[in-house]
């Protein structure tokens, strides 16, 4: 398998052969969606690329995301003349700055549950989480330093955990969703994958609109949300906040309450949205997503009107705790615990959830192992629209947990 720092630029590919073992390594994992002449059509964007602050960069695209001379699937069966759509506004804007698309990642079915045949690149016998599988693993696999994914639940801070990468999901609506299949307006937002962090601020700078540039004195005063939240992680999971010195924040005690909402009203979304390709595909649907449109057509439309409401007012709630406490940013287990074995199921959202339904910004990077060998994934949640100074203090983070720390019992 090649290193997380090759296939980064333009040097790298000066012929077919470099992409043929790339398609080689990747034929155990299956993190890229089959694509004949790959190689002919990355080396002509190589070589008309405009200058820009990603020149020559690879990236992995999840296949929700429309792609000028590739199809969409959104890793379904549906006929694909019925889910093209323009290229994605975050395709676009990436490939202006000089980003050269390496292909489509795969993605589990519309973007909910249903797994593709992606395997984790740290042991092939786990998943590599959902559903943004195939970017965090692409990515972990060294093909590519970024990858653009997406989250309504936890589809980009669970895989990146799992795969040992850095993920990042931006404030709700920073990044356009336009040119993407949706899976719940909601809650639906542009992520991104990554080798570290300063990948992630380099192309932020890219997609994110109104961006600031903005600096940051120090580490971040940290808090961790403490109650029934956090009783949803594995004593494994909660290791990754020892050392960190931070502060105990009491939020989230009506989690339950808030993860049902959260999929009462993504179903009801999803139902709406499919309701153009259900009735005439329905045998073409997986049974776990065809449950899911089912059960999204029994909420009521007032149901959900007020489930929408209820997100502001849960990040205002979030806001006040961390105002009352003094903290800049929410610490707390990427994921429930280290990647599941087997393929069946992508894992446990629950650590990512909360945090999408207030639509505020959250990044994940490794920070130690679990007593298997897979990576464990610390996660960082600030204030709505305060992407900057999180990306920043995570940079800083970052490095102060690069050292790889087994955590055994």
């Amino acid at each position: 398998m090649r290193s997380r720092e090759s296939l980064t630029c333009e040097t790298d590919l000066k012929t077919g052969l470099d992409l043929a073992r790339l398609e080689e390594a990747d034929a155990s994992i299956r993190s890229l969606m089959p694509e004949p002449g790959r190689a002919e059509r990355v080396e002509r964007a190589m070589s008309t690329a405009p200058d820009g602050p990603l020149r020559g960069v690879l990236v992995g695209v999840k296949d929700i995301f429309h792609v000028d001379g590739l199809p969409t699937t959104a890793g379904s069966t549906l006929p694909v003349d019925e889910l093209a759509g323009p290229e994605a506004a975050a395709v676009s804007l990436l490939r202006g700055a000089g980003a050269i698309v390496l292909g489509k990642t795969v993605s589990t079915e519309f973007a909910l549950f249903e797994p593709g045949p992606t395997r984790n690149p740290r042991n092939l016998a786990h998943t590599p989480g959902g559903s943004s599988s195939g970017s965090a693993a692409a990515v972990a696999a060294g093909h590519c330093p970024l990858a653009l994914g997406s989250q309504t639940i936890g589809s980009v801070i669970r895989p990146a955990a799992f795969c040992g990468v850095v993920g990042y999901k931006p404030s709700y609506g920073r990044v356009s969703t336009a040119g993407s299949i949706p899976l719940a307006e909601s809650f639906d937002t542009v992520g991104l994958l990554a080798a570290n962090v300063s990948w992630v601020e380099r192309v932020a700078v890219v997609l994110c609109a109104w961006w600031r540039g903005i600096e940051v004195n120090g580490p971040p005063r940290l808090g961790i949300p403490e109650g029934p939240y956090l009783e949803q992680a594995s004593e494994e999971a909660l290791r990754v906040l020892d050392g960190l010195g931070a502060r105990r924040v009491a939020l989230l005690e009506d989690i339950r309450a808030i993860n049902a909402a959260h999929r009462r009203l993504l179903t009801f979304e999803m139902a709406r949205h499919h309701a153009r390709w259900f009735p005439r595909f329905a045998d073409r649907y997986r049974p776990g997503t065809a449950g899911a449109i089912r059960a999204g057509l029994a909420v009521a439309a007032e149901v959900a009107a007020d489930i929408r409401a209820g997100r502001a007012k849960l990040r205002a709630r979030i806001h006040d705790a961390m105002d009352a406490s003094g903290v800049d940013v929410l610490a707390c287990p990427a994921a429930a615990g280290p990647a599941p074995v087997g393929l069946e199921s992508t894992g446990d959202p629950s650590m990512q959830l909360p945090w999408t339904h207030a639509g505020l910004p959250a990044v994940t990077f490794p920070r130690g192992t679990a007593a298997n060998g897979l990576p464990l994934g610390l996660q960082l949640v600030a204030r709505f629209m305060d992407d900057e100074r999180l990306l920043a203090w995570a940079t800083h983070l970052e490095a102060a947990a690069s050292r790889r720390v087994v955590f055994s019992g």
